[in-house]
């Protein structure tokens, strides 16, 4: 059985599956001889114009270049740089529109041309035998050659991953796309510089076969080719025409029926495929030193009045060129489109600038090319499955990629697809299955762009951490050497560690610190507790049940008197300190007073006197009055006894209504706190300075006194009945006591009421007949409470229950009389 190579060289050609017949329409185009186009006004040239990364800037606005010389530079094997096609000066560098799909905005340099054409310095290489293929592959990326059939992809980087692996050398000579022309000119005319180009490809590679494939509708290319090829060992093999057999996977299908595995390269298989302008541009860069500045561009379409190829610098705009070239646009629907009819796309503009891998601008009319027509919905024909030269199903693809599942796109190879656009030459739906899957090609790249960088960004994050571990983990190494050699060299000189000294001394002064705090009474109680125990122990052995505990019970004694005696140190310095905040602070004076006035009044209810002032005063005013300066002056007697009076009656004397105002609001006060006292009855006879006030305490003395009067008999005769019985007595003394407490309580409370009502002498007068007849009421019921003991004295039983109805009386009208006043306070208020 014959070799792969064998077969080949006897003639043998393979098929791929699909393809379509389009219109050829290249016949206009080649009617007329090759052209060069002039320079253009201004050159705008892209600073990427190929797969990969944009070079890097070495230029600046206002500086001038030559012809050849490099705008940008490259570090990577997918950079290539960009050269200036004629000299002149950098006017801009800024964002302008490019030949893209998109139809976006990208940096690019604009030049100014001074129309002389100027070359920079070249260092062509003759003979190119005597470099190495590393050299070769240098100079080739040096002059930033790619992909000329429409890809664009870095020509050196494309050879360099065929180095030591490539069996079979293609060359892409088909051009299989309707209206292009520009390879088919490019190789009648330079047939001799295609094959030089070849050769040095084959002095770095060395395959074992070299092929070019072209199409069967291109013979004066083929007898070029041929006749050039004459002396080597290149085959060359025409194909028949069908479209796409330009695609790189198809013209390796056709030449050796082998595919491409999916998601892999031709150099996988031992292929490497290369496009004649490519080649063309490695003899001129490598032979002439050249690097890739002007291209062949195909001028077609029904509105140009003459169709051809010209030769056109890179950069310059379309514009120009269909200016130069008699272009006559339609008035309606006037289409520009970059490429050929199935692959090319349309324009946003004329201003676009020509690029390395522009080879076709296309202005069909409306006649020639329709314009897009209204998308329908599919009707599941078959036929774009049918024509996938990839063995696709476009159907599904467009399905998926319309509702954005890319994930199923992926699943179903949507990346295999090389958008020939014959699934949308055929659909009868008129659906742009092409936009489709270029639209949903790019948003899976921007996605895998996005994944990759925030992969990226996560390795960088987790490399700063271990990073700041290692640094954290290097300091505490770091840190512990230290001090060990510390230790060593302190150990080494004699001398003990710093720290442990310290640590050590800490220690000592806080030993010291706790055996001065424990107090010298803990041993002896250690020493009795030891005592009582072992006498407990001695208790049990012997068998009594309650040991000794005299000793304990000392103990205890003991330490009473040491804390009666520390009380008794903290009470003296108490009373040695003196109080200077009294001389300074009105608000304490006024309550020391009150305490004074209140201390005195207690004494003065043991005296009798206060009674009978209060039986000799009389309703008149002036009387009554003059009682209440008797009274305050045999309380201001009484209070000399006490140290403290005497400095209540110094403060008073400087300011004596100031004084008596604060002394009878701190006495009101004081008896609503102490309701259970029996309060002293003089409070506001102080007041005598005012004639108003004056009645109002003689109106409160007369009620008191009459109370008293009241009760007088009553205890006589209490007193005459318990003489013949003591237990009455006794009964009879208790109730008597407990009358005069509840009417005391009474008293104090009608005392306040009429001392809140001072200050108006109705309201005084009105509140004081109340209080006269309140207190005559409950004389009456107490008259005939005594009646009823008096009867029942003789029965210690009856007495004990007339008691207990008198005091339940007595409690009744008590809280009669509390709610009354309570009434009286609220309609005052």
């Amino acid at each position: 059985m014959l070799s792969l190579i064998e077969q080949i060289k006897s003639g043998a050609l393979w098929d791929f599956p699909g393809g379509v017949h389009p219109p050829e329409n290249k016949q206009q185009s080649l009617s007329q001889p090759i052209e060069r186009a002039s320079i253009a006004d201004e050159i705008v040239l892209p600073i990427k114009q190929h797969i990969g990364r944009p070079g890097d800037l070495i230029v600046a606005v206002g500086e001038k270049v030559l012809k050849g010389q490099p705008l940008t530079k490259y570090d990577t094997s997918f950079m290539l740089p960009v050269h200036a096609p004629t000299s002149g000066t950098i006017s801009a560098i800024e964002q302008r529109t490019t030949a893209h799909p998109s139809g976006l905005s990208e940096l690019c340099v604009v030049i100014r041309p001074d129309m002389q054409d100027t070359w920079c310095e070249l260092k062509p290489s003759p003979d190119f035998t005597q470099e190495s293929p590393e050299e070769l592959i240098e100079r080739i990326r040096q002059a930033g050659i790619s992909g000329m059939g429409g890809a664009g992809f870095p020509t050196a980087k494309k050879i360099q991953s065929g180095l030591a692996r490539t069996e079979i050398l293609i060359i892409n000579a088909a051009e299989c796309e309707p209206y292009i022309t520009a390879d088919d000119t490019l190789m009648r005319h330079y047939a001799e510089e295609i094959i030089k180009g070849i050769e040095i490809v084959e002095h770095i590679l060395k395959p074992k076969l070299t092929i070019i494939g072209i199409e069967d509708n291109k013979p004066e290319a083929v007898e070029a080719l041929t006749q050039a090829a004459h002396d080597s060992q290149i085959v060359v093999r025409v194909i028949p025409t069908k479209y796409p057999s330009g695609g790189e996977k198809q013209l390796i299908k056709i030449l050796t029926n082998k595919e491409v595995p999916n998601g892999g390269i031709p150099a996988d298989i031992g292929i490497l495929v290369q496009n004649v302008g490519s080649l063309y541009a490695t003899k001129r860069a490598v032979c002439d030193g050249e690097p890739l500045i002007e291209r062949i561009v195909t001028l077609t379409g029904s509105t140009f009045k003459q169709p051809r190829n010209v030769w056109a610098p890179i950069g310059t705009p379309v514009q120009s060129l269909l200016a130069e070239f008699n272009h006559k646009a339609e008035k309606k629907n006037q289409r520009l489109i970059l490429g050929g009819p199935m692959m090319g796309f349309t324009l946003p503009h004329s201003n676009v600038p020509i690029t390395k891998t522009t080879n076709c601008i296309l202005a069909p009319t409306r006649k020639e090319i329709a314009p897009d027509r209204f998308e329908m919905a599919c009707i599941r024909c078959s036929q774009c499955a049918e024509v996938c030269p990839a063995s696709l199903l476009p159907q599904q693809l467009q399905w998926h990629a319309k509702a954005q599942e890319l994930d199923k796109c992926e699943e179903l190879n949507l990346k295999d697809c090389i958008e020939c656009g014959a699934c949308a030459y055929v659909c009868p739906s008129e659906i742009p299955l092409v936009q489709y899957y270029r639209q949903a090609k790019a948003e899976i790249r921007t996605r895998k762009l996005e994944a990759e960088s925030a992969e990226r960004a996560k390795q960088r994050f987790e490399e700063k951490n271990a990073r700041m571990e290692r640094d954290k983990a290097e300091r505490e190494n770091r840190f512990k050497k230290a001090a060990e050699n510390r230790r060593k060299d302190m150990k080494q000189s004699g001398g003990d560690d710093a720290i442990a000294a310290a640590i050590a001394r800490v220690k000592a002064q806080k030993d010291q610190t706790q055996a001065v705090e424990k107090p010298a009474v803990k041993p002896a109680v250690a020493a009795a507790i030891a005592k009582a125990k072992a006498k407990q122990a001695a208790a049990m052995e012997t068998g009594k049940a309650e040991p000794d505990n005299s000793e304990m019970a000392k103990l205890r004694e003991e330490r009473k008197q040491q804390a009666r005696a520390r009380k008794a140190e903290k009470g003296q310095e108490s009373d040695s300190t003196p109080d200077t905040s009294e001389s300074g602070d009105s608000k304490k004076d006024a309550v020391a007073a009150a305490i004074a006035r209140a201390k005195a009044r207690k004494a003065q209810a043991a005296e009798p006197e206060s009674t009978e002032v209060k039986t000799e005063e009389s309703e008149d005013p002036k009387k009554a009055a003059v009682a209440a300066a008797i009274a305050r002056a045999k309380a201001r007697k009484a209070q000399t006894s006490e140290p403290e009076s005497a400095e209540e009656q110094t403060e008073e004397s400087e300011d004596p209504k100031k004084a008596a105002v604060a002394a009878a609001i701190a006495t009101a006060k004081a008896r609503k706190a102490q309701a259970t006292e029996p309060d002293s009855t003089e409070v506001k006879t102080e007041e005598s300075e005012d004639p108003k006030k004056a009645a109002v305490a003689a109106a409160i003395a007369r009620a008191k006194a009459r109370k008293a009067q009241a009760a007088e008999p009553e205890s006589t005769e209490e007193q005459t009945e318990e003489s013949e019985d003591p237990k009455k007595a006794a009964v009879a003394a208790a109730i008597a006591r407990a009358k005069a407490r509840k009417s005391q309580v009474a008293e104090a409370e009608a005392a306040d009421v009429q001392a809140e009502e001072s200050e108006d002498p109705k309201k005084a007068a009105v509140a004081a007949a109340i209080t006269r007849a309140k207190a005559r009421k409950a004389q009456a019921a107490e008259a005939d409470a005594t009646e009823v003991q008096a009867e029942e004295s003789e029965d210690p039983k009856k007495a004990a229950v007339a008691a207990a109805i008198a005091r339940a009386k007595a409690r009744k009208a008590e809280k009669e009389q509390l709610e009354k006043q309570e009434q009286n306070f609220e309609e005052k208020e």
